[in-house]
Parts: structure tokens; C-alpha cells; sequence
């Protein structure tokens, strides 16, 4: 399972995946296929250290590679 760490400006650190990657099973690469919306947006789940609450995001499916660490901390800061 690939998981990206980010730090927002409350030095908060995040740890964020795609929803149902990292298993390795059929049912679960169906999951993940039904759960991508008709605009190609995938969940994402970011779970913090501290006191702040798990979020879930909507990206793009490219969010991993092509999405900067400020434009995830800002959908981040968005969400809570």
C-alpha cells in the first residue's frame, strides 16, 4: 500500500491513502473500481498524529504523483 505523509501548517502530520489499495484480492480491486466517481475522483482517507480528526477526500486518481504537498494539506484543511 502506497501512503503519502504530508505536514500542514499547524505541524500536523498526515498519512494519506487511497481507500481499498493495499489489498490483494479481487473484491477489492472491484472496490476501488466502483468507488472512483464519474468525474474520475477517487477516495482518500488522511489520518493525522494528535488531536485532529480522520478526514476523507475526493482526488483525482493521478493524487499520489501529480498532487502538490500544498494543494494536499489545503483540500486537507477543507475537509476538517
Amino acid at each position: 500500500m502506497q501512503q503519502r505523509e504530508v505536514t500542514d501548517t499547524h505541524n500536523t502530520t498526515w498519512a494519506c491513502v487511497q481507500a481499498y489499495t493495499g489489498v490483494d484480492s479481487t473484491v477489492a480491486a472491484e472496490a476501488a473500481e466502483r468507488s472512483e466517481t464519474t468525474g474520475g475522483a477517487v477516495p482518500v482517507v488522511c489520518t493525522p498524529t494528535g488531536g485532529a480528526q480522520t478526514v476523507r477526500l475526493e482526488l483525482g486518481k493521478d493524487w499520489f504523483e501529480n498532487l502538490s504537498d500544498e494543494e494536499l494539506t489545503a483540500a486537507i484543511e477543507a475537509a476538517q
